[in-house]
């Protein structure tokens, strides 16, 4: 079996196995260059990916869950005002062009607009979530029916706590009999965002690279001479590079409200602009979350207290033999080392060679705002069958590193052992599940 069909503006991205590249894909819609930025891509129900029929003789009836807030403002004021900063420099010495001057007066009302709202949820990023938990729904009605347990857990933000609480009205409104419990507790962050003492300086060591190869690829003339008048003062008396790397931060981030989706303020750099903006940033994403030999490959095992509780909440579910599911909410920093432990996609690729590294992982294939993973569990309607599984990243089937005859579907058991496996061969194991 195989997915039917996917948007077709959508093929490239949502399927890490295309692998079109990164900047076929940032011709196609700009944004996506936003990286971890990017709003979710399923806008309405119509664009979500058709998934193939449930197979003959099974039931869905589980559905275990980690997904990333919503669209959300920036962390920290500094992120809002370094950029007018930047060009009130220029404001002030009179070498503003006319475009400087207009992006200016749109950067003062955005952090005028910032104020106060550090990280949180944004209006775009309530809707992400409701709309997930309606085809959640539509798609899986067999794990919702009745009065069905839904056991709901959030990280201590209060963005995700938003999050799934959007997600948890819209299940409520589809069956007022839904059994829904929900928490967000320091009691739960071992597995919801573990402190991985061992991850901290293995960072470390490995990030100054990405910081060498920053200035080979960060070029902002192209974005000076937008907005500045004077070359040389430009170069003189402006921060370029990390001017550059901010402001593409805010115009990408700007896609996650409604009163600034439509504000475009992309030309300020070209397309090889974006493209090596996001080289970098995938350069660093790789190296925060991803199983690389430039941080011992152990990076991604930081959430293998998360990975072992969906196993005991899946075991729980079959031994109970009843609908139910158990829903996450958090952060990119916890999807994205997750999808690369689970080898979602060929996300645990491997390699030390960072300068070829977007020809073979894009970071932003997996972790848009409120990026989810779906583990999706199909009952035999004869006893003695096996429990089957299929994984949604992002609502698109995905792969495994598991040997499967009835793709996209994979036996629990098969799947479950190779996990178990990998987990029990990690160089160094954290205080795994309490």
């Amino acid at each position: 079996m195989s997915i039917k069909h996917l948007l077709p503006a959508l093929l490239a991205v949502l399927a890490i196995t295309a692998n079109a590249g990164a900047k076929d894909d940032f011709k196609k819609d700009i944004r996506i260059s936003a990286n971890n930025y990017w709003a979710y891509p399923i806008v309405n129900d119509s664009d979500a990916p058709e998934l193939t029929p449930t197979p003959e003789g099974y039931t869905p009836f589980f559905i275990n869950h980690y997904g990333r807030h919503g669209s959300r403002w920036l962390i920290g004021m500094k992120m809002y005002e370094f950029p007018v900063q930047q060009l009130e420099i220029g404001e002030r010495n009179g070498k503003l062009t006319p475009r400087g001057k207009q992006v200016l007066d749109i950067l003062r009302q955005l952090r005028d607009a910032a104020r106060g709202r550090d990280g949180e949820l944004s209006d775009i990023g309530a809707e992400q979530h409701q709309g997930i938990a309606r085809r959640m729904f539509r798609n899986f009605p067999t794990v919702f029916l009745g009065d069905a347990p839904v056991r709901a857990r959030s990280t201590i933000v209060i963005r995700c706590i938003l999050s799934m609480q959007n997600e948890l009205d819209v299940l409520k409104s589809l069956n007022p009999n839904l059994q829904i419990t929900s928490d967000a507790s320091h009691a739960e962050m071992y597995y919801m965002n573990y402190d991985d003492p061992v991850v901290g300086p293995l960072r470390k060591a490995a990030l100054p690279l990405t910081e060498q190869l920053r200035d080979k690829l960060v070029k902002p003339e192209h974005m000076l001479r937008k907005l500045f008048s004077d070359k040389r003062f430009a170069r003189d008396s402006i921060q370029g590079t990390e001017l550059m790397i901010n402001l593409f931060d805010v115009v990408g981030n700007m896609q996650s409200h409604h009163a600034w989706e439509h504000v475009d303020m992309y030309d300020l750099f070209s397309l090889d602009d974006a493209y090596n903006v996001w080289r970098y940033n995938n350069m660093r994403w790789y190296v925060y979350s991803g199983e690389t030999p430039l941080t011992r490959c152990r990076v991604d095992f930081m959430q293998t207290n998360l990975l072992l509780s969906f196993i005991e909440d899946a075991d729980r579910a079959i031994a109970l033999n009843r609908n139910s599911a158990s829903l996450r909410f958090g952060h990119e920093s916890v999807v994205l080392p997750l999808t690369c432990l689970m080898g979602i996609n060929g996300a645990d690729y491997q390699t030390t060679d960072l300068l070829n590294l977007d020809k073979h992982w894009q970071s932003y294939k997996i972790f848009p705002m409120a990026c989810n993973i779906q583990m999706i569990f199909y009952r035999p309607d004869h006893p003695g069958e096996d429990i089957l599984v299929k994984v949604l990243l992002n609502e698109a089937e995905a792969t495994l590193p598991v040997k499967t005859d009835i793709a996209p579907y994979y036996r629990w058991k098969d799947v479950r052992d190779y996990y178990m496996d990998k987990l029990s061969r990690q160089p160094y194991i954290p205080a795994i599940i309490q």
